[in-house]
């Protein structure tokens, strides 16, 4: 318990943007029902219209929500880290999702049960309206996210990912394989390859097996598309109102 108390000592004011925004009587009181766990890559945390044990609040850990389609295929419709939460139906009243939901970067969060939680939206006005604000600003990058994939260069999306990811990670060095670049960005492993060569070239990343480390970020800004600055703004606003 000691060492649990001190982790949670450690992260508060938390990491997790979602958490720090809030008021700090109500992070106060939420506090006590916080578990630190470390998620492990390829973890699944969800499974489509199974009940939700846990909500997770990422601190340096990356979630993806993932549509199955027939055949087997996966769509990943969100990626979520440190700027959000895994468990959103708790939110909206309902108790499970139609999605998989899986770890795609390892690292740490915090998870509370999810009576808890709900419990604690009933009581906590202010975790509730944050909360409601962070479902808005979800919708928009899965909303973002579809615009992207039909209207903008595969080169440009990557950009837009890294960036994501660096964001959500806290930390310009990413655990990230090409294969699971490739996936995420939805696009065969020999283009993501071509892709990374390119940015590397041009001095913005740096890769090597099994990880990729953003060198220039401001360059990266430049090459991607206009998604990210869309997004970042969406997000800067949750948690300025």
């Amino acid at each position: 318990m000691s060492s649990l108390r001190g982790f949670l000592q450690a992260m508060f004011p938390p990491k997790n943007q979602l958490l720090t925004a809030l008021p700090s009587d109500g992070r106060d009181h939420l506090t006590p029902f916080l578990e630190a766990v470390n998620l492990s890559f390829g973890q699944i945390l969800y499974e489509p219209n199974q009940a939700i044990e846990y909500a997770y609040f990422p601190i340096t850990a990356v979630i993806a929500h993932l549509n199955l389609l027939e055949g087997g295929r996966e769509v990943e419709s969100a990626v979520i880290g440190n700027e959000g939460m895994i468990g959103i139906p708790l939110i909206l009243g309902t108790e499970s999702i139609p999605m998989r939901s899986i770890v795609q970067i390892a690292g740490t969060a915090l998870r509370i049960p999810a009576t808890t939680l709900q419990a604690e939206l009933n009581m906590n006005r202010s975790l509730h309206t944050l909360l409601l604000r962070y479902v808005q600003t979800l919708m928009n990058q899965i909303a973002q996210n579809l615009t992207c994939t039909h209207l903008h260069a595969t080169q440009e999306r990557c950009c837009y990912l890294l960036l994501l990811l660096q964001d959500r990670v806290g930390n310009p060095e990413l655990s990230l394989t090409l294969d699971l670049l490739s996936r995420m960005v939805g696009v065969r492993r020999d283009r993501i390859g071509e892709i990374v060569t390119t940015l590397e070239r041009a001095g913005l990343i740096h890769h090597q097996r099994g990880r990729i480390t953003i060198l220039d970020r401001a360059g990266l800004e430049s090459a991607a598309c206009d998604c990210y600055q869309i997004l970042r703004s969406q997000f800067d606003r949750t948690f300025e109102e």
